[in-house]
C-alpha cells in the first residue's frame, strides 16, 4: 500500500496486522481521489474525518494532496497502532488526531467537516448509521463532501442525502453523497 498522489507520493504505508481491517486497494483510492478532485478542485486547507480508519490511507492521502488536518478514528488496537505508525513515518503528527473509539462514540462537532472518508465493513449498514449520526452532532454539514465505501451489493440510502455520484472498482464500491438543502426540494 502507497500513497497515491501529493507529497508523499509514492512512500509506503503499514496495513494493521491480522483480519479485522481490509484496507482500501490502490486502485480504488485512486479511483476515489479522482471523483473527488473533480468536485472539490484542491484539498488544500480542508478539514477531513477518516472514519473506520483502518491504516489511515484515506486520510494520509487527503493529507498529502494538502488537506489541513485530518481526524482519524478506529476501534481496533491493531488499526490504531497501524495509523499511529504510519502518521509518524510521514511526520504528520501535528495535523493529524487520532482517536481510539467507535465513530458512534463521536460527540458533538465544534464545527462541521469538508470531507468525511468512511470505510465501514462491508454490508453491515455501519456506514448509513453513522452519516446519519454524525449530521445530527454536526460533522456533516450542507457543504461536507461524504465519501462512503461499501461492497458492491450493498445499496445506500440515507435520509437527507443524495447521491452525486457512484462507481464500482473491484468488490468496492464508492459513493459520493451531500446533504439535501434545507428547504430545497423536488
Amino acid at each position: 500500500m502507497r500513497i497515491v498522489s501529493g507529497q508523499w507520493r509514492g512512500r509506503k504505508l503499514a496495513a494493521p496486522e491480522g483480519e479485522a481491517t481490509r484496507p482500501t486497494a490502490d486502485r480504488t483510492r485512486e479511483t476515489l481521489f479522482s471523483m473527488l478532485a473533480s468536485r472539490l478542485g484542491s484539498f488544500e486547507d480542508l478539514k477531513v474525518a477518516d472514519l473506520f480508519a483502518g491504516s489511515g490511507a484515506l486520510g494520509l492521502e487527503a493529507l498529502s494532496r494538502g488537506a489541513a488536518h485530518c481526524l482519524f478514528v478506529d476501534q481496533d488496537a491493531a488499526a490504531i497502532r497501524a495509523i499511529r505508525s504510519n502518521i509518524a513515518n510521514l511526520k504528520a503528527q501535528g495535523i493529524s488526531d487520532v482517536r481510539a473509539s467507535s465513530v458512534l462514540a463521536l460527540g458533538p462537532a465544534k464545527a462541521p467537516l469538508d470531507l468525511v472518508l468512511l470505510d465501514p465493513p462491508y454490508d453491515t449498514g455501519a456506514g448509513q448509521v453513522a452519516i446519519d449520526k454524525l449530521t445530527r452532532l454536526g460533522w456533516i454539514g450542507e457543504q461536507t463532501w461524504v465519501s462512503l465505501e461499501t461492497s458492491g451489493k450493498e445499496a445506500v440510502s440515507i435520509r437527507g442525502f443524495e447521491l452525486d455520484a457512484q462507481r464500482d472498482v473491484g468488490k468496492a464500491r464508492l459513493h459520493l453523497l451531500r446533504r439535501v438543502a434545507a428547504g430545497g426540494g423536488g
